[in-house]
């Protein structure tokens, strides 16, 4: 589980294609690789991966061509940057929301705007996304936790504070680039749970009490 809270931003510095998976060397900027251990999960522009091995300021993680189909992953470059998160430990705060690193689609960023020193960004998804979608809640994009600020049918924007700009990818995002979304998890199971109650008639009380 992650939170949205990106401690890193790191850099593509090898690709390698096998016949079942990809592998992406990722070189670290402030995550101190000694502590990074094998086998490890890390959200990679917010999709979950296993750390496969590691070097003096670089580590190797393995994505399956079905997750590269999923993400914006298929994207990248070496030289692409992107933003990083270790799994939350037992005990450690949540400072975002609960991220699970398992990618919902892929969204396209329509546009950027100045708002003072905050940069407003509209984002368009997949258009069965868009029911999780709601004013005032959370939202990953690229693993980043925000605050979705607007909706308008499967558009959404957002407003990035100068501090996420700079600690993250987001600082060199523009029209046309492409974005890994993952919904809040928790609408994702209130849409189950009243599905459930759906289809089996279940009155608006037995449906309360299940939450």
């Amino acid at each position: 589980m992650f939170t949205g809270i990106v401690e890193d931003v790191g850099e593509i510095k090898n690709i390698v294609s096998k016949e079942k998976e990809v592998l992406f060397t990722i070189k670290t900027g402030s995550i101190d690789v000694k502590e990074v251990s094998l086998g490890e999960s890390i959200a990679v522009n917010g999709t979950c991966l296993t750390v496969i091995a590691k070097g003096d300021d670089s580590f190797t993680v393995e994505a399956s061509y079905e997750t590269l189909r999923r993400t914006n992953l298929s994207s990248l470059g070496v030289g692409s940057k992107v933003n990083l998160e270790r799994s939350l430990k037992v005990g450690g705060r949540l400072g975002g929301h609960i991220v699970s690193g398992h990618i919902d689609g892929v969204g396209r960023v329509e546009s950027l705007k100045r708002e003072g020193e905050s940069l407003e960004v509209w984002f368009e998804v997949p258009k069965e996304l868009s029911k999780y979608i709601v004013e005032k809640g959370s939202i990953a994009v690229d693993g980043v936790s925000l605050t979705i600020n607007q909706v308008k049918g499967s558009r959404f924007s957002v407003v990035i504070i100068p501090y996420t700009q700079r600690a993250t990818t987001f600082s060199g995002l523009k029209p046309g680039d492409l974005v890994n979304i993952e919904c809040d998890i928790l609408a994702k199971y209130v849409e189950k749970l009243i599905g459930e109650g759906k289809d089996r008639k279940e009155s608006l009380e037995e449906l309360i009490k299940k939450f």
